[in-house]
């Protein structure tokens, strides 16, 4: 049964008959948001409760401790929560073998990326009375505006359209970063409720161009030289490798919704002017250059590949870095051959 991601929020408790729970879509922190619900609406109900997560993989690789979990009595609590991780096609043997059984004692919630309309767990989750399926797409301009909105009027916090505009844009329309600038404020606006432009900037570092957008960018465009410049600045410092994947997602996620808009419109500077989230000014050179350097079925390709250097990454935490920098030269060099 599929079911609006805001139909979780306002009615949670409707939703705690279900066992089973599929959330696909590039939009990380609804994702989260709908977990957190899911689990609160739970623990609610049940004071005592077990929560695990899997990987697919790890699932696969030991599917006998997967259902010993699954079968046996908690340790900890009256009930159980099972969160998998990166789920694709591969996990809905079991998602059907577990579902045909009894397993009212548990809760399923299946994390999966982007899932096509063939995709047999979306069918199986979509198509299932019993079973809740909920997309995620990236949130808008619009969606963003409205939680930082909210969240202000809840606190009495009085900020310009500009100052919002600027949290939008450092968000880089990932509602997690924005919830995370949002808290800052939060923070320091208990003593002071109308805060002006200069006060967000400090709060959220604001330096102009961010090296995640300017290192991405610079690297989807193949401009090798500017690339290597600000990689040598990023090599030495820690960074966080899985928040520039999800950026360079979003990033590819933008370039592929155009380029399929392409086909049906002659007027490219059209598409990229009402794009959403909104591609801010100085950026639309760089989308459109992008936009001619990159393929429908080459940028399908990247997003495929992000999945996969993710996981990489956080099986192989001593060499991340390679793995990291190495995915991302490789796309500079295959830009670059096209520019």
């Amino acid at each position: 049964m599929i079911i609006k991601s805001y139909e979780v929020n306002n009615n949670s408790s409707n939703f705690y008959k279900y066992n089973f729970y599929l959330l696909y879509g590039e939009n990380i922190g609804l994702k989260k948001e709908i977990k957190n619900t899911i689990k609160k609406t739970a623990t609610q109900k049940n004071e005592r409760i077990e929560i695990l997560s899997f990987y697919e993989n790890e699932i696969l690789d030991n599917e006998e401790n997967f259902y010993n979990f699954v079968y046996s009595g908690s340790l900890f609590g009256d009930k159980k929560i099972a969160i998998i991780l990166e789920a694709t096609d591969k996990i809905l043997k079991i998602i059907n073998e577990i579902y045909n059984k009894d397993s009212n004692d548990i809760f399923f919630i299946i994390n999966s990326s982007i899932l096509e309309k063939k995709s047999k767990l979306r069918n199986f989750f979509e198509t299932n009375k019993n079973t809740i399926c909920i997309p995620c797409y990236l949130d808008s301009e619009k969606d963003l505006i409205a939680i930082a909105l909210s969240e202000f009027k809840k606190n009495n916090i009085i900020l310009s359209r500009e100052a919002i505009n600027l949290l939008i844009e450092k968000s880089n329309a990932d509602r997690d970063n924005l919830r995370n600038e949002i808290e800052k404020i939060k923070s320091y606006s208990a003593n002071k409720k109308k805060l002006e432009i200069d006060d967000i900037k400090n709060l959220i570092n604001f330096s102009g161009d961010y090296k995640s957008d300017y290192l991405i960018n610079e690297c989807l465009c193949g401009n090798i030289y500017q690339y290597k410049k600000v990689l040598s600045e990023l090599y030495v410092n820690t960074i966080n490798q899985i928040l520039f994947l999800r950026i360079l997602n979003s990033k590819v996620q933008r370039l592929l919704k155009i380029k399929i808009q392409e086909k049906n419109s002659k007027n490219l500077d059209e598409l990229i002017n009402f794009s959403k989230p909104t591609i801010f000014w100085k950026e639309k050179p760089l989308v459109k250059k992008q936009l001619s350097i990159w393929s429908i079925n080459e940028l399908e390709n990247i997003i495929n590949k992000i999945n996969s250097t993710e996981l990489l990454c956080k099986k192989n935490p001593q060499i991340s870095k390679v793995i990291f920098f190495d995915f991302f030269l490789k796309i500079c060099i295959k830009a670059s051959n096209f520019s």
